[in-house]
């Protein structure tokens, strides 16, 4: 598995990851890595920045821990949750905040 970090996810921006959903596969594409800048009271060393992946319209999946799955960066476990869609796609964030190793 990939580190999942900016520079990362960055590097599959506009891929295809797998999403299983009990027998059913969906597809989730990798369209924004949002990079947040150090705020002026925060602590040094923080990796701050979303991930937003666009999917199917005839799904709506709530938000929840998925399991995806990429052809680089392997399969690993992420919080999405649903910002906004309708009939033709929505589209999921994950907010990654945590001190960089």
């Amino acid at each position: 598995m990939a580190e999942l970090t900016e520079k990362e996810f960055s590097k599959h921006l506009h891929s295809t990851f797998q999403l299983s959903l009990g027998d059913r596969k969906l597809e989730l594409k990798l369209v924004e890595v949002k990079g947040y800048l150090p705020k002026e009271n925060e602590q040094e060393g923080m990796e701050r920045f979303s991930v937003f992946f666009d999917g199917p319209g005839d799904v709506r999946l709530p938000q929840s821990v998925y399991s995806l799955t990429n052809a680089m960066m392997g399969e690993f476990d992420i919080f999405l949750v649903p910002v906004s869609g309708d009939e033709s796609s929505y589209r999921y964030e994950a907010v990654f905040n945590y001190f960089r190793q």
